[in-house]
């Protein structure tokens, strides 16, 4: 529980400056439907940790840990955080499909190597915020 609250604290803490920038509708509007920011220099962490999230979605539900849709709320909060356009949304959400299906796809009951995962991920998880905050936050 302590780690998902440092994961949003962190996440938001991060995503302040990129959600500064917004496109000017006004002027020229066809122009401003299309511009999208570009993503900030994080993005290749937040994927990541979109993807583990996914998978930790899937194997914390195969695996009853009375914690799975916590997960999918963590991501629905990092959306909200970083309220991304919509071709960063997209992003984003795909590499947690991809992650969730990716066990989908091949586990069918709860077994060690599920555990072992679950273990491998929370802890990529964990060093992946704490990489980002150190680096990234203000």
């Amino acid at each position: 529980m302590m780690f998902r609250f440092m994961l949003l604290i962190a996440l938001i803490i991060v995503s302040g400056p990129a959600t500064l920038v917004r496109p000017v509708a006004a002027q020229q509007p066809e122009q401003a439907q299309s511009f999208e920011p570009p993503p900030p220099i994080y993005e290749a962490s937040l994927l990541r940790l979109a993807e583990v999230l996914g998978g930790l979605y899937f194997l914390r539900g195969l695996c009853d840990s009375g914690d799975a849709e916590g997960w999918k709320q963590d991501m629905e909060a990092i959306l909200a955080a970083e309220a991304p356009g919509p071709l960063r949304k997209s992003r984003l959400v795909a590499r947690f499909n991809h992650g969730f299906e990716t066990f989908n796809a091949g586990h069918r009951s709860c077994t060690p190597a599920s555990r072992r995962v679950m273990a491998l991920y929370l802890d990529e998880a964990r060093r992946t915020v704490s990489d980002v905050r150190l680096r990234y936050s203000q």
